[in-house]
């Protein structure tokens, strides 16, 4: 390691505190007093230059953060211009003239995306449980990003015509209580998502007479199922 220090703050201090031994004992070390002079005047020119660094860099602190408030004010603060973008975007939206962005140097909203209608329901299964209520479940594949999808449950009895059931926020539903002359029963489940509509998809259950089991399931990719009633 060398005798000094690398440190260019360290440099400064190790000549400060070397000098005054330096000066008192020339003779002695060998060195000579005008050379000691000339280093005391360097010394004194590099703690000066020193200090006016650390100045500066004070100063730089002080002025980034002054900096940094002013464009916050002037963006953020209140009534200011992140205020004013808001309200002419509200003043075009209010009175409805989009001619309002271009006199502002403002972009449009841009048009929101276009997302494809609800899916078709499919994968059906039933299963009759033991208070003799038919629990539907089904899979639907709706578009990515596609929120706020709900099932519309529609039931033909007996052949009967199709009537509104209930509308389910999953993808199952239990039907209780099904109809009392258990025959046929033909669900129409149709995926809604706001004012947009799926392909309804129909499939048929037949309780058959198997003796009485609950619990017991069907599952299939096509229309018809038979359950053991």
């Amino acid at each position: 390691m060398g005798i000094v220090p690398d440190p260019k703050l360290e440099k400064i201090q190790f000549y400060e505190t070397h000098i005054p031994p330096w000066t008192a004992n020339a003779a002695a070390i060998g060195l000579d007093l005008p050379d000691i002079a000339n280093l005391t005047t360097l010394t004194d020119t590099a703690r000066a230059a020193y200090d006016a660094h650390a100045a500066a860099q004070t100063a730089s602190r002080a002025a980034t953060q002054t900096f940094y408030a002013a464009v916050s004010a002037m963006h953020s603060g209140p009534n200011a211009g992140s205020d004013m973008i808001d309200t002419i975007k509200n003043f075009a939206q209010s009175t409805d003239d989009p001619n309002v962005y271009g006199l502002a140097q403002i972009p449009p909203p841009a048009p929101p995306g276009t997302v494809g209608p609800p899916g078709t329901p499919y994968a059906f299964r039933v299963a009759l449980l033991g208070n003799g209520a038919v629990e539907l479940t089904w899979k639907c594949d709706n578009p990515p990003a596609a929120a706020g999808t709900v099932y519309e449950i529609r039931r033909s009895d007996n052949n009967g015509p199709m009537t509104f059931v209930d509308t389910a926020g999953k993808r199952k539903f239990t039907d209780n209580p099904i109809p009392g002359a258990v025959g046929p029963l033909t669900y129409e489940i149709t995926a809604i998502r706001s004012t947009l509509r799926g392909n309804p998809a129909e499939f048929n259950v037949r309780l058959g007479a198997s003796g009485n089991t609950p619990n017991n399931t069907a599952q299939s990719d096509n229309s018809d199922l038979n359950l053991a009633a």
